[in-house]
């Protein structure tokens, strides 16, 4: 019986990851195939690989999408990180009956869809260019302002700090620290395996972010790589190959991201402070 169990178990994980793989190798596979073959749902290798690439640098601005979507998740992700880990760091070390309520009103806004906030910011950034265009429309900065830090992320570091060994941070002050030396030099250095979960949760979500970029990035040579893809989707005649090209180029960055930080990920995620 127990060998049945365990059999079952196998099968139904080796389904799972088939199901969770394929999306992936469809990509990879169709991104050696003419469009037509894409269309019809071919699921074996071609050799159109080479061309799709030249098709791909000769037809696509693809470079100044990357160059783009990178300046503005390696900035979010910076950002995010030290304020988001500050607020967290600050909530649970420094804690009082107003910043529990200050914390649950922010939490709460974890509720309030993206999408109803559009228009609000939209509104703001657009009477802000008037007098600081350098973060209005149209700017990079309006892209990473809105999103340099969430609720959750603060979330997350309130309650990975809550593991956090309290002595170090005496000690510290033992020995003559600031509390932002204590900040800086003891918490920041042990909670590498927190930073690290959250640096790869916040660099994949801003690669990705699709919605507030198409709303507040009106010039062509600002175009993020999801922009860039959307474009490419809504053509007379697109071409698949060429898209799936794009996506599979688009996916690497947040693939190595991942791979490099993957243990440190994991262990961030679980909670562990070492």
């Amino acid at each position: 019986m127990h060998k049945v169990k365990r059999a079952l178990m196998y099968v139904f994980l080796s389904l799972a990851a088939v199901i969770s793989i394929f999306p992936f190798l469809w990509m990879i596979v169709s991104a050696t195939n003419k469009s037509i073959d894409v269309t019809q749902g071919r699921l074996l290798p071609g050799a159109e690989l080479f061309e799709n690439l030249r098709k791909v640098f000769d037809t696509v601005d693809l470079v100044p999408a990357l160059l783009n979507s990178a300046q503005i998740s390696i900035t979010t992700t910076i950002l995010a990180m030290l304020i988001a880990s500050l607020a967290g760091y600050g909530f649970e070390i420094y804690r009082s009956k107003a910043k529990d309520i200050v914390f649950s009103i922010l939490l709460l806004s974890m509720m309030i869809p993206f999408a109803a906030l559009m228009v609000p910011l939209y509104r703001m950034f657009g009477s802000i260019s008037r007098t600081m265009p350098f973060i209005g429309i149209d700017t990079i900065s309006s892209v990473i302002l809105p999103t340099v830090t969430t609720a959750f992320l603060i979330f997350f570091f309130r309650q990975s700090t809550k593991m956090f060994p309290r002595d170090m941070l005496e000690a510290g002050r033992i020995d003559g620290l600031s509390e932002l030396g204590v900040f800086f030099r003891i918490y920041v250095p042990t909670m590498k395996t927190t930073y690290a979960a959250a640096a790869i949760i916040t660099f994949m979500s801003s690669w990705n972010n699709y919605l507030w970029p198409l709303v507040v990035l009106q010039s062509p040579e600002k175009r993020t790589v999801p922009l860039l893809i959307s474009n490419l989707g809504s053509s007379y005649s697109p071409d698949y190959g060429v898209i799936m090209t794009v996506i599979l180029i688009a996916t690497l960055p947040t693939a190595i991201v991942f791979f490099l930080m993957q243990k440190h990920f994991v262990a961030g995620m679980t909670g562990s402070v070492k």
